[in-house]
């Protein structure tokens, strides 16, 4: 619902509030009076194109702003924009422009871009001019009303279509991806292919590339781990009889102590210490002895260790800094490996998928197109039926679906659907959008709103002079369609006719005046003997008893019609 609307230096006017009601609001004035200026203020503030020129004289900026109860629906939209929905439900936009071509919008004081502005817009208002490019006109609008108006079983199977279209689609991706890639994946393949061979002709062990450091260390160092050896040996051992070792030398140390060990027990001590000595340097020169035996300088050996290392390294610059991150290499080398040489098995997979799925996408969309057809039947019926009560009676109006045999799937399923309208015998069915006069298009479209406003989800309503080449008796019926819609949406109306006017819940005159040089727009809420006195400018131009007096029983009858309607 809109609240409040606020318009600041646009055309002639200079600055105008109004707060408007829930349902049937009209607005009434003479021609030029800025009637239509407010629906232009309110197009540019659903992010509709500005022209400098729309700027008041004199002044270098202009702005529209408007207060909306927030629709439930739009709360996502506005929450994937970053937009506070605002805890009191209720939605500020505003938008500034300015005679340098400069632009400000704003929501809930977020800055938007006029992009955002205008899809936000979409959910709230919905104009209706001679002139505008209504939602009815697209083709997408056509067929979501024709699906709402179908049902609930309808819009339940499109949902399960799109579900069905979206793995189609992706499916025929991947097939795409691969059939695309074959050059890629070949050279793939050969790549995968000889990293694994390579690596598996390394014979890979954890840890081998440390053990091989390590023998090369000491093939690299033998001949002085020798040397070092039999000078270690030799100090322990002693050589030959001539120079006694460490060993025999701490045994004659403890000989001479054993000797006088009963003398005391400290020397006892002494001796046997000497005892663990000598055993421990005899264990240690068997150690070395050993380990010098072990050690035997083999360059064939050191070249088979090296040349063992330099592979590694080599794979090392290639697939890892480690042994163990090579082999972990390999394996997801094999991996990716059978993934690409399994193309065609991948391919026949997929395109079996893709089979299979196109036989339910095309059960479903039959199952659809059967359904639309039977819902087209019923709109076409009760739209015509509209159309009479609306002065044309001889009017034509075919909902037409047409079925695309040859599998070009899109979200709507693979019907072509427009709606199609012959206003007169014998000008033959045409596209709504084809239709030259414009009140022929408002009462076209106001049959479609009054059958379709309990699936119509956009709150406000806008109908810009709906009535023009319309007679009195039928103004009665368009103001009659205009209230039966305002039960469920608010709508807002500018007239000429007093019939309409009439049956206003909220009535507004926008007048104009002049003060010094300028003109200045007005707006005035008419109520009581001021609205009486406007409807029977509306009826006649004149203030005579007879014309106040009818103007007061058409009001009188509108606010039946109201209170019946409301009761029912």
């Amino acid at each position: 619902m809109l609240v409040q609307l606020s318009v600041e230096n646009v055309a002639i006017i200079e600055k105008l509030t109004m707060e408007l009601e829930d349902g049937l609001n009209i607005l009434t004035g003479e021609t030029g009076a800025g009637k239509s200026i407010l629906i232009d203020a309110v197009n540019i503030l659903l992010g509709g194109r500005v022209s400098r020129d729309i700027i008041r004289t004199g002044e270098e900026k202009a702005k529209v702003e408007a207060v909306f109860q927030v629709p439930e629906r739009l709360c996502g939209v506005l929450n994937n924009m970053g937009i506070d929905g605002g805890e009191d439900g209720m939605l500020i936009v505003s938008r500034q422009f300015t005679t340098s071509g400069k632009n400000i919008c704003r929501v809930n004081g977020s800055l938007v871009t006029v992009a955002q502005l205008k899809e936000i817009g979409e959910y709230l208002i919905d104009i209706h001019g001679q002139n505008d490019n209504q939602s009815l006109l697209r083709n997408q609008a056509q067929i979501d009303y024709l699906d709402k108006f179908s049902g609930g079983g309808l819009l339940k199977e499109r949902e399960e279509y799109r579900e069905l279209l979206e793995k189609y689609r992706e499916i025929e991706k991947k097939i795409s991806e691969l059939t695309e890639k074959e050059k890629e994946r070949a050279r793939l393949e050969d790549l995968y292919r000889y990293q694994v061979n390579e690596i598996e002709a390394a014979n890979l062990k954890k840890g081998e590339d440390i053990e091989l450091l390590q023998q090369s260390k000491l093939l690299a160092n033998a001949e002085e781990i020798i040397e070092a050896f039999n000078s270690a040996y030799t100090c322990l051992a002693g050589e030959d009889e001539l120079v006694p070792g460490a060993i025999e030398q701490v045994q004659k140390a403890q000989a001479a102590l054993n000797n006088i060990a009963d003398l005391d027990p400290d020397f006892g001590t002494i001796s046997e210490t000497l005892v663990e000595i000598s055993d421990r340097l005899e264990e240690i020169a068997r150690k070395i002895r050993n380990k010098r035996e072990e050690i035997n300088y083999d360059p064939a050996l050191q070249q088979e260790v090296e040349e063992r290392l330099a592979l590694i390294e080599n794979l090392k610059r290639k697939y890892g800094n480690t042994v163990e991150e090579i082999i972990l290499y390999m394996e997801d080398a094999k991996k990716k490996l059978e993934e690409v040489s399994d193309v065609e098995g991948r391919l026949a997979e997929l395109r079996r998928q893709k089979n299979e799925l196109d036989d339910l996408l095309y059960k479903k969309a039959q199952n659809i197109h059967n359904m639309r057809v039977k819902a087209a039947e019923e709109l076409k019926v009760k739209i015509t039926e509209q159309l009479k009560d609306l002065e044309m009676p001889k009017a034509e109006f075919l909902v037409e679906v047409r079925f695309d045999d040859s599998r070009n799937y899109t979200e709507n399923g693979l019907d072509a659907i427009e709606f199609l309208i012959s206003p007169n015998p014998g000008e033959g069915l045409k596209p709504l959008s084809k239709i030259a006069s414009g009140g022929e298009m408002a009462r076209i479209m106001l049959a479609i709103k009054t059958i379709l406003a309990d699936v119509d989800e956009t709150g406000v309503l806008i109908f810009d002079e709906i009535d023009t080449g319309v007679s009195g008796k039928a103004a009665l019926k368009v103001g009659e369609k205009l209230l039966e819609i305002s039960a469920k949406h608010q709508v807002i109306c500018i007239t000429h006719h007093a019939q309409i006017a009439s049956l206003a819940k909220a009535h507004y005159r926008i007048s104009k005046e002049t003060i010094g040089e300028r003109t200045v727009a007005r707006v005035e809420k008419l109520d009581g003997a001021g609205r009486e006195k406007e409807v029977a400018r509306l009826l006649s131009g004149d203030e005579s008893a007879n014309t106040a007096k009818l103007a007061r029983e058409m009001i009188k009858k509108g606010m039946d019609l109201r209170k019946k309607q409301n009761a029912g």
